[in-house]
């Protein structure tokens, strides 16, 4: 059975909103390179590749129905930030932007009574929840070292131990 003709352009936008968020997370984590937090730099590299994972996953889904991916421009991302705690909050304030993509497809699969794209969005329901709560647990780390640079330091450290390939990089579910 084809997908709907506005459930198509509804994804198409959306690989758009997930290869922004990988440029977003790629912008942020050039700017922590930069300001010397390479374990932030490299929470956000890992963040940016799994931004591109959730992309691949709606082409590839788009490709076993059978439809056209139509890939749009993506629009450039800030460059510049004022912190890793201004980082974060600006992750927490996207990923629920993102939630709310989400939730939006979602609805318009349901009108459209596309099942198979209920199902698989269901999966991007439930790894937003995951998304907003990783970011509101770094921003209570980070409210808890506020102005003591050395416990800014061990975060950063505890930060860049984060796995690349661990399954929020690869879009797998944990």
């Amino acid at each position: 059975m084809p997908i709907d003709s506005k459930l198509l352009d509804a994804i198409n936008r959306h690989i758009n909103a997930e290869l922004y968020s990988s440029y977003l997370y790629l912008s942020m984590s050039t700017y922590c390179e930069a300001i010397d937090m390479p374990g932030f730099a490299h929470w956000m590299r890992v963040q940016s590749q799994e931004e591109y994972t959730h992309a691949m996953k709606f082409v590839t889904y788009l490709e076993d129905r059978d439809a056209r991916v139509n890939l749009l421009p993506i629009e450039q991302p800030p460059v510049e930030f004022n912190s890793v705690d201004d980082i974060m909050r600006q992750t927490l304030a996207h990923e629920q932007h993102v939630s709310q993509l989400i939730n939006d497809l979602y609805g318009v699969a349901v009108g459209a009574n596309d099942y198979a794209s209920q199902i698989m969005l269901q999966w991007f329901v439930s790894e937003q929840v995951e998304e907003e709560k990783t970011a509101r647990d770094v921003i209570a780390a980070l409210d808890m070292v506020k102005g003591r640079s050395d416990a800014l330091l061990l975060l950063d450290r505890e930060m860049g131990a984060r796995p690349a390939g661990s399954p929020i990089a690869t879009g797998t579910p944990a």
